[in-house]
C-alpha cells in the first residue's frame, strides 16, 4: 500500500466504515465506503478538477490568520443537502452580512431565481434575500467549512488573501476547487497547499486560530499527512498561515471525524467553549485530557491560562444513547459565529438541552443575536452549523484586541484599558465607554496611542466603590471612516469586571490556594470555579448570599494539588448578588457571584 495513505487507512477504515455513499450531494463529513475503496489504490492521489488559477507557492509575510468571531463580509454556503437548514442559516446571518450561495452548474432547482423563491417561501424576508449572491461554480458535498478558503492578511489587517489546504476526499475533487470559485467571485488571490515540500491535507473543521498566531487542531492534521514530519507541518502552518504555536490534541475514540469543532469552540483570544458529557461517558474523559493538557501547557496569547466555560453535549434524540453506545455526535459547539449573530445547533425532542446550550452561549456572549437552528437531518452525517458554513473576512478588518479586566479589590485608582487598535489606513481616535448601569447610559473617555509600535492605545474607567458592577467597551475610528466595537454588539454587549471589596463573609489570604474568576460571571445555569491549590487538604466550596448565610455546600472533602473545577447550577437561584467561599484549615478566600 502507498505509504502516502497508510495512516488514514488505518484510522479511518475503523472509525468511518459505516458510511454508505449516498446521493453525490448527501456524501457525509469523513470517508465515504468508496472513498476508503478507492483510496487504497497504489496511485491515489487527488487530481485538480478546474482551470482555476490559484498560487502554489507560500504568501510573502507577515501573515495572520483571521479569527473565527473577527468581522465577515460574506458567509459561504453550498446549496445541496439539508435545504432547510440551509435557509435558516440565510434567515439568520444575511441580515448582517452577505451569504455566498454556491450553487453548482446552475440546473433545474439550483438557479438563483429557484433559490430565491425558496428562501422567500419559507419567509425570509426580501432584504436578506437580496444580501445574496450566487456563485455558479461545480461543488461536491455540503461541507463547505472543510474545503472553503481561510482568511488571511498581510501586515495583521492589510491585502486579504484565501489561503486553501488540500481536501483529502478523493471522490470530491470539485470540492477542492471551490477556494478558487469564491477567490474569483470576491476578486481575491488564492494560495494552495497542493504540492511538494508546501503540499498540507487539512480541513476547517479541524482548525481553529485565535487570529494571533495561535492555532489549535486534534492530532488527525499528522494522520492526514503520514510524508511530513511534524516540524513541516508546523513549518507549513507559518508560511502560509501565519501560526507561531500549534496545539495538537489527541484524537478522540468515539468521533469518528476527529474535528475539533464537534466538542470545542474558541470565542475570544482568551476563552474555551468546551463540550461536557456526564462523568466517565463517551468521549468526556478524552476531552478532559485533552482540556488538562492545553491548560498545563499553555497560555492564551496574554499571557493568563485559558478561560474555560463548559457546554452540555445531548445524547442521541432517537435512542437516548451517547456515542460510545451508539448515539450520534450531537453537539453544542459547532456553532458559528458571523459578526454580532452566533447560531447554534439545536434538536428536536432535546428542549431542556437545548434551552440551557442557548442560555450558555447568551451568558458567553453578551449581547450577540443567538439563534437556535434545528440540525435534527445534518447530525446523522456528523455535522452540524460549523460544518455547512464558512466566514471570509473583510478586506480592511478593524482590528481591536482586548483583554476583558478582571474582577478586581481596588476602589482608589483609575482601571486600566489598553487595546492593540489597527486599521491599514490608521487608527484617528478611539474612545473608552463605561458605566455602571446600562440603563443610565455610558460616559465616555479618549483613548491615547501609548505605545505606536504596539499599536497599543489607553484609556482610564474612574474607580467605583466596593460592590460595583462595572461594563463597558471600546470603539475605533480608522482614517478612511471605518468604526468598529470591541465586543462588537456594543453598547448592546459589553466587557464587565466587578469591583469586589471585602465582604460580611470574611476573607483571610492563603498562600496555598485561590479561587481563579469564576464563569460565567454573571451567571444563570451552569457555572465554573476555578480554584488552585499547592498542596493537599481538606475543605469545602459554598454559595453564600449577602447576609452570610449558607444558599448552597456545592462541595466538601479532599482537595488535591492542581486547579480543579467546582461548578453549581444557578438556574433555580434567585437574582442578585452571592459569594463562592473556598475555606480550608489554610485559609478561606471568596469571590462575588453575580445571578441574573
Amino acid at each position: 500500500m502507498n505509504k502516502k495513505i497508510t495512516g488514514f487507512i488505518l484510522l479511518f477504515c475503523i472509525t468511518i466504515s459505516s458510511f454508505s455513499l449516498k446521493a453525490q450531494t448527501d456524501l457525509p463529513v469523513g470517508f465515504s465506503a468508496e472513498e476508503l475503496q478507492q483510496m487504497k489504490g497504489a496511485d491515489w492521489q487527488i487530481p485538480l478538477y478546474s482551470e482555476e488559477k490559484s498560487i502554489t507557492t507560500p504568501p510573502a509575510g507577515p501573515l495572520r490568520a483571521m479569527a473565527q468571531w473577527e468581522e465577515s463580509q460574506a458567509v459561504v454556503i453550498t446549496w445541496t443537502s439539508y435545504q432547510s437548514v440551509l435557509r435558516d442559516i440565510v434567515r439568520a446571518v444575511a441580515p448582517s452580512t452577505k451569504v455566498y450561495i454556491v450553487c453548482g452548474t446552475g440546473g433545474v432547482g439550483n438557479d438563483s431565481t429557484s433559490i430565491k423563491n425558496y428562501l422567500t417561501s419559507g419567509g425570509v424576508p426580501a432584504n436578506s434575500v437580496s444580501n445574496c449572491r450566487f456563485v455558479y461554480a461545480p461543488f461536491n458535498s455540503v461541507w463547505v467549512r472543510d474545503y472553503g478558503p481561510n482568511s488571511v492578511y498581510r501586515n495583521d489587517v492589510d491585502s486579504l488573501m484565501l489561503i486553501d489546504w488540500h481536501y483529502n476526499r478523493p471522490t470530491r475533487t470539485k470540492d477542492d476547487t471551490v477556494s478558487r470559485s469564491l477567490g474569483r467571485a470576491l476578486h481575491l488571490p488564492v494560495y494552495e497547499t497542493i504540492s511538494g515540500a508546501n503540499l498540507l491535507y487539512n480541513t476547517g473543521g479541524n482548525w481553529m486560530s485565535d487570529g494571533l498566531g495561535n492555532s489549535f487542531h486534534s492530532k488527525l492534521i499528522l494522520l492526514e499527512n503520514p510524508t511530513q514530519t511534524l516540524a513541516n507541518v508546523d513549518t507549513i502552518l507559518s508560511k502560509w498561515m501565519g501560526i507561531k504555536r500549534s496545539i495538537k490534541m489527541d484524537t478522540l475514540p468515539y468521533d469518528g471525524i476527529h474535528h475539533i469543532d464537534m466538542h470545542m469552540k474558541l470565542l475570544n483570544e482568551e476563552t474555551l467553549l468546551i463540550g461536557q458529557y456526564p462523568l466517565g461517558v463517551s468521549d468526556g474523559p478524552q476531552i478532559e485530557a485533552n482540556l488538562q493538557y492545553i491548560l498545563s501547557n499553555f497560555n492564551s496569547v496574554f499571557g493568563t491560562p485559558y478561560k474555560v466555560i463548559r457546554i452540555p453535549q445531548p445524547p442521541d434524540m432517537n435512542n437516548g444513547q451517547y456515542p460510545d453506545s451508539g448515539g450520534s455526535y450531537l453537539t453544542y459547539t459547532n456553532a458559528t459565529i458571523v459578526n454580532k449573530t452566533v447560531i447554534v445547533p439545536q434538536y428536536y425532542n432535546f428542549v431542556s438541552y437545548d434551552s440551557t446550550a442557548l442560555r450558555i452561549w447568551r451568558n458567553a456572549m453578551p449581547g450577540y443575536n443567538v439563534v437556535g437552528i434545528n440540525s435534527t437531518s445534518t447530525i446523522a452525517a456528523s455535522g452540524s452549523l460549523h460544518c455547512i458554513t464558512h466566514e471570509i473576512g473583510p478586506n480592511d478588518p478593524l482590528l481591536i484586541v482586548h483583554q476583558n479586566l478582571p474582577n478586581t479589590s481596588n476602589t482608589t485608582t483609575p482601571y486600566q484599558v489598553d487595546a492593540r487598535i489597527q486599521h491599514r489606513t490608521g487608527i484617528q481616535y478611539a474612545t473608552l465607554y463605561y458605566t455602571n448601569d446600562t440603563n443610565a447610559g455610558f460616559s465616555n473617555v479618549p483613548m491615547t496611542l501609548t505605545n505606536a509600535q504596539l499599536n497599543t492605545w489607553t484609556g482610564f474607567i474612574p474607580a467605583y466603590p466596593s460592590g460595583t458592577h462595572v461594563f463597558y467597551y471600546i470603539k475605533a475610528h480608522a482614517n478612511s471612516g471605518k468604526e468598529q466595537c470591541r465586543p462588537m454588539p456594543a453598547p448592546h454587549g459589553d466587557s464587565s469586571f466587578y469591583v469586589q471589596g471585602t465582604t460580611d463573609v470574611g476573607n483571610y489570604q492563603s498562600p496555598l490556594f485561590e479561587i481563579k474568576d469564576v464563569y460565567p460571571n454573571p451567571s444563570h445555569g451552569i457555572t465554573c470555579i476555578p480554584v488552585s491549590f499547592d498542596k493537599n487538604t481538606t475543605g469545602s466550596v459554598k454559595l453564600f448570599d449577602v447576609l452570610g448565610n449558607i444558599v448552597e455546600v456545592i462541595y466538601e472533602g479532599e482537595m488535591f494539588t492542581g486547579e480543579k473545577n467546582y461548578f453549581i447550577n444557578s438556574s433555580n437561584i434567585a437574582s442578585g448578588a452571592y459569594f463562592i467561599s473556598v475555606e480550608t484549615s489554610e485559609g478561606k478566600r471568596t469571590q462575588k457571584l453575580m445571578v441574573r
